[in-house]
């Protein structure tokens, strides 16, 4: 199982960041799979919402209407589309794997080695 993350980078606050990850050794359409992130000296947070109104529980109210996930199976990868960023939104952003019900970080046993989002205001 191996999860590769790109597409992260420094974007100023409004603009927009598109994550992939590449998932090899397994299906993503046999698994769960989202996106969470994690700020220094913060808890990790679930950022990965299927349309603006998900209420998910790895979707976070904060990110609620601006980032959306999808996955294509014929490419074996995951996106994060990130629309609107702010400052607050700087953390490094993982893909992870998890089995069906998985809903906390706890939950998801393979994680990426994660892409740094930094967001300048």
């Amino acid at each position: 199982v191996q999860l590769v993350e790109s597409g992260g980078g420094l974007v100023q606050a409004g603009g927009s960041l598109r994550l992939s990850c590449a998932a090899s050794g397994f299906s993503v359409d046999d698994y769960v799979m989202a996106w969470f992130r994690q700020a220094p000296g913060k808890e990790r947070e679930g950022v990965s919402c299927v349309n603006k109104y998900d209420g998910a529980p790895y979707c976070a109210r904060s990110v609620r209407g601006r980032f959306i996930t999808s996955t294509d199976g014929a490419k074996n990868m995951v996106y994060l589309q990130m629309d609107n960023l702010k400052p607050e939104d700087t953390a490094t952003y993982y893909c992870v794997r998890g089995v069906l019900g998985a809903t906390v970080a706890e939950d998801f046993e393979h994680w990426g080695q994660g892409t740094q989002v930094t967001v300048s205001s």
